[in-house]
């Protein structure tokens, strides 16, 4: 994958962005540049333009050497240097070749002079699909800046019908807190992946950085609708993590390799819980060494403990449960940019997961000695049973039935173990969290607005008989604790922490998929430069969403 474009020393877009882009998006980069540019976080200080011969050696230099799956172009600067890459693309079409148009900034200052503008125009005719911002689509239609989305996209879908290119529609530049980057095709067709807003001053090289990852996962053949989604949810995660990175006192980078980081550490083999967590005997509640853990991470329990025991618990999973409530799942579900694949396979996992969770709570009711325990334990199995029902009826319909993910298989296969392997107590403290994290999850809930993309599904974790629930459940576990040996409790706590750990896995596993990985819709691949890519439809509208608590 190969950026031609001009620097940037302070990392955050140009070239460099473009490297970091392209290896998170997975593939190997190259670069030759057009332009050296001092800049920082504050702006361009000075720029070197060398000469063209030199440019073309450059590119010649690369191209005679290695065999080319995409091309990615961004500031070319000057007339010479945009008919210098034309000429060399008319010489070595690229099977790929994405155009991001650089020709005005986001403060609306004009970067070309006219006829390096106008070259520009043309040099887009070439490319397999074009990146424009807002102000830079309506330079390239001959229009005035498009005041909604609507307005974008008939200037876009006009351009690309007459010139066979297709466009990138990206309205993160309008005045709206859902945005989308939408492919148009010169056909008419659309392909819309929405995102939401994100407040921060860390955006600087989105631009470079979304045309990069774009040209790549084209290039390694993936189908417009499936790269461009999977660009859009890389970057949108960047952004998000980008002012952590602290980079300058400006206008700071977005945060290329958090995906990457994100997985790395999900892949990791290292034992969740150092040997030491839990003492091997429990004599009272004091001896679970909840002190020791961050006190910021404690927060105060939704639904109360029941007991010194279940206190005792609440402490000891604090870390686990901050983790949850600033998961990326979680805040993404909350703020409505879960993309619909990720959703759609959180809910299909949870039906498979809810009828392993039932069985174990049907266990735990045959093997219970009171009367109140069988009744509640086997209630809330045949609840549990009545929901995943409901989830079939709703939402996964007639669809081919979901396969189990190791994440999903790995905690039902846990709790059965637990259930019918351990004694009782430990059991109980298996499936607790089930209950006690989901209806946190659901007091820790802001308002929903009536538009958001899963109000329906958000509003059954504040469902009172959850929180009834959940009440009952943790009184039984205080009884069984209570009532069991300093061994017993000791094995019960280390359970009910790693139930812990399960949950924030059965979220979290829903960000570790490519788009269209799980049951998404197979698209034809991307055609070569200036012939239109092959029509695809857009997607349904979202299925009626389930009722059920997870």
């Amino acid at each position: 994958m190969l950026s031609i474009a001009g620097t940037d020393p302070s990392g955050g877009a140009g070239t460099a962005a473009d490297l970091k882009s392209i290896t998170a998006a997975g593939g190997y980069g190259m670069s030759v540049v057009t332009t050296l540019v001092a800049q920082n976080t504050h702006g361009v200080r000075d720029l070197h333009v060398p000469p063209t011969d030199f440019l073309r050696a450059q590119l010649e230099a690369v191209s005679d050497d290695v065999t080319l799956d995409a091309v990615k172009t961004g500031m070319l600067g000057t007339t010479g240097i945009i008919e210098t890459v034309a000429a060399w693309c008319d010489e070595h079409p690229p099977a790929v070749l994405v155009v991001d148009p650089v020709m005005i900034a986001t403060s609306g200052h004009r970067l070309l002079q006219p006829e390096a503008e106008q070259a520009m125009i043309e040099f887009c005719r070439r490319a397999t699909v074009v990146t424009p911002n807002i102000d830079e689509l309506a330079v390239l239609t001959g229009s005035p800046r498009a005041a909604d989305e609507a307005e974008a996209l008939d200037q876009a879908a006009r351009w690309s019908a007459a010139t066979g290119v297709a466009v990138v529609v990206k309205t993160g530049h309008l005045d709206t807190r859902r945005v989308t980057n939408t492919w148009v095709h010169p056909d008419g067709t659309l392909i819309s992946v929405p995102s939401t807003r994100i407040d921060t001053t860390s955006t600087h090289g989105t631009g470079c950085s979304l045309s990069s990852a774009l040209a790549t996962r084209l290039g390694r053949g993936d189908a417009p609708g499936t790269a461009l989604a999977w660009a859009t949810e890389w970057l949108h995660e960047a952004i998000a993590h980008g002012a952590a990175l602290q980079v300058g006192s400006g206008h700071g980078p977005v945060d290329h390799g958090h995906r990457s980081r994100r997985l790395q550490a999900a892949a990791s083999a290292a034992p969740w819980f150092a040997p030491d967590a839990v003492p091997p005997v429990l004599g009272s509640p004091q001896d679970l060494g909840a002190p020791r853990r961050d006190p910021e991470a404690r927060v105060p329990a939704a639904v109360a403990p029941a007991g010194p025991w279940t206190a005792a618990l609440w402490a000891a999973g604090a870390e686990v449960n901050a983790a949850i409530a600033g998961s990326g799942f979680v805040r993404a579900l909350v703020d409505g940019s879960l993309t619909r694949h990720a959703f759609e396979f959180y809910l299909a996992q949870d039906a498979l997961y809810l009828n392993g969770y039932s069985r174990a709570m049907a266990a735990l009711a045959a093997r219970s000695t009171e009367l109140d325990a069988q009744v509640f334990w086997s209630g809330a199995a045949h609840g549990c049973l009545t929901e995943e029902a409901e989830l079939h009826r709703t939402w996964l319909g007639d669809r081919p039935a979901p396969v189990a993910g190791p994440v999903t298989s790995a905690y039902t296969d846990f709790l059965l173990a637990t259930a019918l392997g351990e004694d009782r107590a430990v059991g109980v403290a298996g499936v607790l969290p089930c209950f006690w994290l989901y209806a946190q999850v659901g007091a820790m809930l802001p308002a929903v607005p009536a538009d958001h993309p899963y109000a329906a599904w958000l509003d059954t974790y504040r469902d009172p008989g959850f929180v009834t629930a959940t009440e009952s459940a943790l009184a039984h576990v205080e009884r069984e604790l209570a009532a069991a040996s300093p061994a017993v409790r000791a094995r019960a706590a280390r359970a009910y922490l790693t139930a812990c750990r399960h949950e924030l896995e059965f979220f979290e596993q829903a960000l570790r998929l490519e788009p269209g990985e799980y049951g998404g819709r197979a698209e034809a691949p991307v055609q070569p430069r200036i012939q239109a890519p092959a029509a695809v439809s857009a997607e349904a509208p979202a299925a009626a969403l389930a009722g059920s608590v997870r």
